[in-house]
Parts: structure tokens; sequence; C-alpha cells
């Protein structure tokens, strides 16, 4: 098998058996495309079944040099050459951290190399990958001064996928850092990811790095990643790869320019004027027929759910939280009584509901004034009284808190009022809205 995947190699490389496929980057602020990242694709009948494997392979038996070779001129090519019009955006190239330091590559990628095809270096961005190893951090560093110096940017890859990607950052000082799509995967429902990436965007604006989300496959991973503030993505709900360069989507446009819209309200207005209904997601629900033991399996499966909403056909009937219900189940005799039976039977029916467009303050003062058995219960939002999703006490808290702290810090210091930011964010918002409104000056 071994001999067959070497062969198999070798006549890839040989007979140039590799087209490129691109797939946008996109500005997260209006959906324009930055760039496209070159993916390479097998187009023989092999053994070697997806890239991944073709480059481990090529690592494995030193076929690396000639099969990236292969792979940057194919892009290049496709890019600059048979494209009409030609290529005019920014192309992220990948590199191995080992051939980017050879010696080779800093002789054939010169900017004659690249007169051939046309291009500028500053339309160039090497995507160096984390996940290699690189042995002389002290070269390799001097290699990427190097490139920089010669107008290429460079760009770290699968940040969160190794385990030396902050040392490498540091070390390194990119101009873009691409966050592994594991860490992006579910990121609307894990805290954990969504305190990380955090962390990154904050570190991005003291650095002056840009964030690129890879691997952004849902809209609820898309709304996550742009109120978080990351500047860039890519992934299959904005555009899949493709041979052809398109344009994109009508709605991808107009999804991340409503959540645009949306954040800006949120960041600049006051709790008493936002709606609940903004800070609300979709969580897990259930029919009141459900079996308690299926909806304690939804707990333990899903470590990060809290709770979930029982539904009496769209309209919410009551609330299960995970510590009530491992309370009904726990004791000598708890699992047995209860967990064949209808979650209707064990459920909270006095829970909190209200109304999506009931402004955030009054939420907030209706929660703080509940029993202290329930103070930590989740709330319901509905739609004329259907089920429209959840809130949890902390994002609750937390964004009451971010509002009253950004709406104190543009105000007008002398009459309270609101500031320049405000104003402008306000009038931009209104623009694009489209809706009727007037201004006193």
């Amino acid at each position: 098998m071994f001999e067959q995947i070497e062969k198999d190699l070798d006549y890839i490389i040989n007979n140039k058996q590799i087209r490129t496929i691109f797939q946008p980057i996109v500005s997260l602020k209006d959906g324009s495309i930055f760039g496209h990242e070159a993916l390479s694709r097998i187009i023989c009948q092999s053994s070697i079944s997806n890239p991944d494997e073709l480059f481990a392979s090529a690592e494995k038996y030193n076929r690396l040099w000639q099969l990236e070779l292969l792979c940057r001129t194919k892009a290049l090519e496709a890019a600059f050459i048979f494209m009409i019009p030609s290529y005019s955006k920014k192309l992220f190239i990948n590199v191995n951290p080992q051939i980017i330091h050879d010696e080779n590559f800093k002789t054939g990628f010169t900017k004659e190399f690249l007169r051939q095809y046309k291009i500028n270096p500053s339309s160039i961005i090497f995507e160096i990958t984390e996940r290699n190893v690189i042995t002389d951090i002290s070269s390799f560093k001097s290699t990427i001064t190097y490139y920089k110096n010669q107008e290429y940017s460079i760009a770290i890859d699968d940040t969160g996928a190794g385990y030396s990607g902050l040392n490498l950052i540091s070390e390194v000082s990119p101009h873009f850092i691409k966050l592994d799509m594991n860490l992006i995967r579910g990121i609307d429902k894990d805290m954990l990811k969504h305190a990380l990436v955090k962390g990154m965007v904050e570190f991005s604006n003291a650095s002056n790095i840009s964030i690129i989300a890879e691997g952004i496959e849902t809209y609820e991973e898309l709304k996550t990643v742009i109120d978080l503030g990351v500047q860039y993505g890519q992934g299959y709900y904005i555009q899949k790869p493709d041979e052809k360069i398109m344009e994109i989507s009508k709605q991808v446009k107009k999804d991340i320019s409503e959540i645009n819209l949306n954040k800006d309200y949120l960041t600049f207005g006051s709790s008493s004027k936002i709606f609940i209904k903004n800070l609300s997601r979709r969580s897990y629900v259930v029919n009141l027929k459900e079996k308690v033991d299926n909806v304690y399996e939804i707990f333990k499966k899903d470590k990060d759910c809290s709770g979930i909403c029982v539904l009496d056909g769209d309209i919410p009937a009551g609330i299960v939280t995970r510590e009530k219900i491992a309370l009904k189940l726990s004791g000598n005799y708890g699992y047995s009584l209860y967990h064949n039976k209808c979650i209707s039977e064990i459920m909270d029916r006095k829970f909190l509901s209200v109304e999506k467009d009931v402004p955030v303050n009054m939420v907030s003062n209706m929660a703080m004034n509940r029993t202290n058995d329930k103070l930590y219960d989740f709330i319901v939002i509905t739609d004329n009284g259907n089920y429209e999703g959840t809130v949890t006490i902390k994002d609750l808290l937390q964004k009451s808190t971010e509002l009253e702290v950004s709406a104190a810090k543009h105000q007008n210091p002398l009459t309270g009022l609101p500031g320049n930011v405000i104003i402008e964010q306000t009038l931009s918002r209104l623009i694009s809205s489209r809706q009727e409104y007037s201004v006193a000056y």
C-alpha cells in the first residue's frame, strides 16, 4: 500500500494532476471580497484521497518542495493567466514553514518570478500553518522579515489547532491570524470558544493584526464572530470553494449588513432603548410529551446547555434547568420514579416569559425581582405568545453593563446627551435602513 501511495504521489507531481479552486475571504463589515485562498485538489484517480493526505505523503517521501512548487504555480496560473479578467484581489497561498525557509523557495519566488505573471508582491499573502513544527525559530524569523521587506504579507494559519500558536505569533508578528475552523465550529453555543476568540480580537486590536475566522458554516456562527469584532470571514456559509471567482450572494451580504447594523445599535444604544429580542438565542426545545430520560440525555450530551424550553405547539408551557432536573433524578429512587414520565410532569410552569419588544432594562428589573430559587433561571422570549428564543441571566447582565458603560463613555460630559460617535452611528443606521427620520440641528 505504501509503495502505491508513493507511486501515485509521483504520478500526481510529474503529470501535474492538480487543479486550483478559490474560496473567498470577505470583510465582516460589508461583505466585500478582500481576497481568496488558493486550495489544491487532485484531478486523477488515486489512493491518496484528500489534500491533507497528499501533503502528508509528500513530506513523508521527501517530495514536499516539488508538490508545493506545483500547487503554487497552478494557483498563479489559474488566477493571473487563465482567468479573464485577471485576478485583482489578495491571493492567500499556503506554504509549509520548512519550505518558506528553504533557499530554493527564496531564489524561486522572487519579484522577477512574479513579473512573468504580472503580479505585485503586495497581492500575495503567505499562509503559514502552525500545525508544522518550526525547529529554528531565529532563522525562520529572519526569513519572514525578508519576505515582509519584499512587500509580501504573512498570515498564521490554523491558529488554535497546534500548541505553539502564541509563540509563533509573537515571534513572527504576522499581518493576519486565521482562526482554525474547529475554534469557530459551534462558537455560538460554546462559551469557552467564545471567550478565546474574544481574547484574540482584543489582542488583534492592540497589535494591529487582522483576524480571519475560517470555517463559518452557519448564520449563528457568522453572527457571533461579527458581534465579537472579527474583521474577516471565510467558510461554506459565505461561499464554497470554486474554480471560478464569483460574487458573494446578496443574501450573505444582507446578513452581514444587518448583523452589523444591529451590533452598532447594541453597542451605542442604552438598555432602555434596546429590545430583548436582540439578545435572544434559539435553544433546545421539547414538547410536553417528551420523556424525562430523553431530556436528561440532552443535558448529558451538551455540557453548555443550561436549560430547555417545553412547548405546547409553539407556545412556551414550561422550562427545565440542568440543576432542577438533576435534583429530581437524584437520590435512591429519583431516576426510577421519573425517567419514564413525560417532561410536563416535572417542568417548572412558573417562569419568566417576555415579548421580544420589551426593553432590556425592564427585563433586567423583572429578572432581578424573582425569588432566590428562580433568580438565575433563563428567560423565555416570545413573539405574540409564540416561542422566539431564550436569554441567559449572564448574557442579560453582561449586555446591560456593556450598554451602560458604552453609553456613558460616548455621552457629552457636560450635558449627558449623546456625543458625536453615537450621533454618527445612529445616522448611518437610519440611512442604511431607508426609513423616514428627522434631524434637528
